[in-house]
């Protein structure tokens, strides 16, 4: 009987202890989680980025990220008091920006994303902390694309849900026949393989490809300055706090240095000159 309440014992033992792990690991993940619909948590912070765009925001084969907004992005998030590695990066395709700040799924928004009118009608930005011109990329050896009136006729790729295609379509070269893709590198693979007779985006953006190394000598840039594109950190609208701990992080970043520092790092090897650091007027 002793032997039968002993193993009785311990079998409720058991089961109690199995319950408080299973509580446990449920509390333990909602805590760590980062919160898909909170952005971010006290121990972590979640931030969108792109992942296919070397020198500005790429995701390499060993999963670590690369890139000027990268730099950026870890250098706000540490002034907001996250280390790197309490940072969660999360894709952000262009036409998804905005609703990944809507619904809560990133904290904030830091992949090559420019400020305009629309945009600023569903999302607040933090900057700018970077100005880019709209150029185009062509094949090395095509002769025949000098300017954005010679796309008329000619296939043109971009990406959907960026500025840079329906800026040609509208303003520049009407008759173009405009191809969206939901990235760059189906663009540029469209371009190698002449289904595509030029890329369109920023021109910090096509320098980057451009400089690949498995790209060295297949592209050039035709050097159109064709559009600004200052480049802002998209966060939820009417979060004014965020935004001014964000643009105090970003004139921190240039006062120090960190910010050429980035640009030299990730740009320079490119051999792309850019703009300096433009004024913040976001806030303000």
């Amino acid at each position: 009987m002793k032997v039968f309440k002993a193993g009785a014992a311990a079998a409720v033992a058991a089961v109690l202890a199995l319950t408080a792990t299973a509580c446990g690991g449920s509390s333990d993940k909602a805590s760590s989680d980062g919160g898909a619909s909170a952005g971010a948590k006290k121990d972590k912070i979640v931030i969108g980025i792109k992942f296919d765009q070397p020198g500005l925001g790429l995701k390499t084969p060993d999963g670590k990220y690369s890139g000027f907004d990268v730099d950026v992005a870890t250098y706000v998030a540490k002034e907001l008091g996250y280390q790197p590695d309490q940072i969660e990066f999360k894709q952000a395709v262009s036409a998804e920006r905005e609703n990944l700040i809507a619904n809560g799924d990133v904290k904030l928004v830091v992949a090559t994303y420019t400020i305009n009118d629309k945009r600023k009608a569903k999302v607040d930005f933090a900057g700018p902390y970077f100005l880019a011109h709209q150029d185009l990329l062509v094949r090395a050896d095509d002769t025949s694309i000098t300017k954005a009136e010679d796309l008329n006729k000619k296939k043109l790729c971009s990406v959907a849900g960026s500025t840079s295609a329906q800026n040609v379509k509208t303003k520049l070269a009407p008759e173009a026949d405009l191809k969206e893709n939901p990235g760059y590198s189906e663009c540029l693979t469209g371009l190698e393989n002449k289904a595509v007779d030029a890329l369109t985006t920023d021109n910090s953006i096509l320098a980057g490809y451009a400089a690949q190394e498995k790209n060295k000598g297949k592209f050039k840039l035709a050097g159109l300055n064709l559009s600004n594109e200052p480049y802002g950190i998209g966060l939820k609208k009417g979060d004014k706090d965020l935004q001014t701990k964000v643009n105090a992080a970003l004139k921190k970043m240039v006062d120090d240095g960190s910010w050429q520092k980035a640009v030299d790092a990730n740009l320079g090897p490119a051999g792309y000159k850019a703009e300096p650091a433009p004024q913040i007027t976001e806030g303000s």
